[in-house]
């Protein structure tokens, strides 16, 4: 499915920038770019499976949780992972208060869940 197959070109890109960020030390943008990975493969595990995505970020959440629940390579770790990535973003996009930061660890543990995720999407998909 050429859709599907662009969303998850899609993931494989922002987890390379995750990668190639984290390099510089700039760890909010990582982990936020390692959230758009697993966020982008989440769209293309829906699409491949209903044809169509969700319009929100909670939608997408929403509709990978539902559908993962019949796909038993998909882990709880998994299914947790989006929603708890997605503070990531929110700090990013968001944040002004300086006592909340994400952590060179918060970003690498998002880019190794990410790394993992997209494996697991990719083989499902494949």
């Amino acid at each position: 499915m050429p859709e599907a197959d662009r969303y998850l070109a899609k993931a494989h890109e922002s987890l390379g920038e995750a990668r190639q960020i984290i390099q510089i030390g700039l760890a909010a943008v990582a982990a936020r770019s390692a959230y758009y990975a697993a966020f982008h493969a989440a769209e293309a595990y829906i699409f491949a499976k209903t044809g169509r995505v969700g319009k929100t970020h909670a939608g997408v959440r929403t509709e990978f949780v539902r559908l993962a629940r019949n796909e038993a390579k998909i882990s709880r770790a998994m299914t947790t992972f989006l929603p708890k990535a997605y503070q990531y973003k929110e700090i990013g996009d968001y944040n002004i208060d300086p006592k909340i930061v994400v952590t060179m660890l918060n970003a690498e543990t998002a880019i190794t869940a990410a790394e993992e995720f997209l494996t697991c999407i990719g083989s499902i998909l494949a």
